[in-house]
């Protein structure tokens, strides 16, 4: 485990923000985690600041990092199969879309939905990462990490993480207090495929698919992902920048009123999400710029760098799309990206 500083970070958010931290270590096993937790609990140490990353793909970096960032590199698999029931540990560190492909490949089900999102295990576990009718805690069983308050390993049943919609306690009253080192999560060999959201079904009915496997599943969900987001490795930008808005089912009917076309998802009875994507775009900002940050041409969901942006600019850019739609909508869209 080496330390490295003043380490630049680009190549560690998908923004592809030009800064740097005073220091940058990775861990790639759960000694070195301790080790780290220990390091960090010495006296000159105690009040450095901390940053905890997982692949920078829901991350927005709008300064030099006063103190230390802290990448986990821990990458394998282990596999656990009990009747129908697989349960696989994987790497905190490994790539998110490579463990749903090892899954898929194997008939192991229930990520398929979850397929192409960028990111790192260790992170599906703190956003509670979400697409297409399916969310990572919807297989999630618990996590092992380890404690920086104790330095200790320990493990957390996924029951105990409030996950809500992108949201868990490790976003809050837990926020820098794990280094996760392994997330296991409960999967099937019985393909139970979700396919009533957005346009999954339609786009398996033009490939002449009526009962998709779960590779075809992964396959459509991909072909839909990479038409409409870009590429972070051409174009940077950090998926869907903001949450879709849940508003009360009388403040929906009102807006109903107005706009008879708008798109919704019935959270219950009282509950409708609205598409913020929709909202964005009918208050005209989809395609437009705000010096080097702009808007994709496709996906008003996703800011993006057009050239040497810096993380205030796409900041400013965040900040009026969200008083346009606070000031014809009167709702407030949240970012989904954590800024720092």
């Amino acid at each position: 485990m080496d330390f490295l500083h003043n380490y630049n970070l680009r190549a560690h958010n998908t923004f592809g923000i030009d800064v740097r931290c005073r220091m940058f270590a990775d861990y790639a096993t759960a000694d070195e985690a301790r080790q780290l937790a220990l390091w960090l609990k010495e006296d000159d140490r105690a009040d450095m600041p901390l940053l905890i990353i997982g692949g920078g793909s829901n991350l927005l970096l709008t300064h030099d990092f006063p103190g230390i960032v802290i990448h986990s590199v821990i990458h394998g698999l282990q596999v656990s199969i009990q009747g129908d029931e697989v349960f696989v540990k994987a790497g905190s560190g490994m790539e998110w879309d490579t463990l749903v492909a090892r899954c898929v490949s194997n008939g192991w089900h229930g990520l398929e939905n979850l397929s192409l999102i960028p990111g790192d295990v260790g992170a599906s576990a703190v956003q509670n990462i979400g697409a297409y009718g399916a969310e990572a805690c919807d297989t999630i069983c618990r996590i092992d990490a380890v404690d920086l308050e104790s330095g200790q390993t320990v493990t957390i049943n996924a029951s105990d993480c409030a996950y809500g919609y992108r949201d868990s306690r490790f976003k809050h009253e837990w926020h820098n207090r794990f280094l996760i080192t392994h997330v296991t999560y409960k999967l099937s060999r019985r393909l139970t495929p979700l396919l009533d959201y957005g346009n999954i079904l339609s786009c398996l009915k033009e490939k002449g698919i009526e009962h998709p496997t779960a590779q075809q599943l992964r396959d459509v969900i991909i072909d839909i992902r990479r038409n409409k987001l870009p590429d972070p490795k051409i174009q940077g930008n950090a998926g869907s920048f903001f949450m879709n808005p849940v508003v009360e089912r009388s403040k929906f009917d009102t807006l109903q009123q107005q706009y008879p076309q708008i798109p919704h998802y019935t959270i219950d009875s009282q509950h409708e999400k609205i598409p913020a994507a929709w909202l964005i775009d009918q208050c005209g900002w989809k395609g437009r710029s705000l010096g080097n940050a702009g808007v994709h041409d496709r996906q008003p969901l996703v800011l993006v760098n057009r050239g040497e942006a810096r993380g205030e600019e796409i900041v400013q850019l965040c900040e009026a799309i969200r008083n346009d739609v606070r000031q014809r909508f009167d709702i407030e869209i949240t970012p989904e990206v954590n800024i720092v």
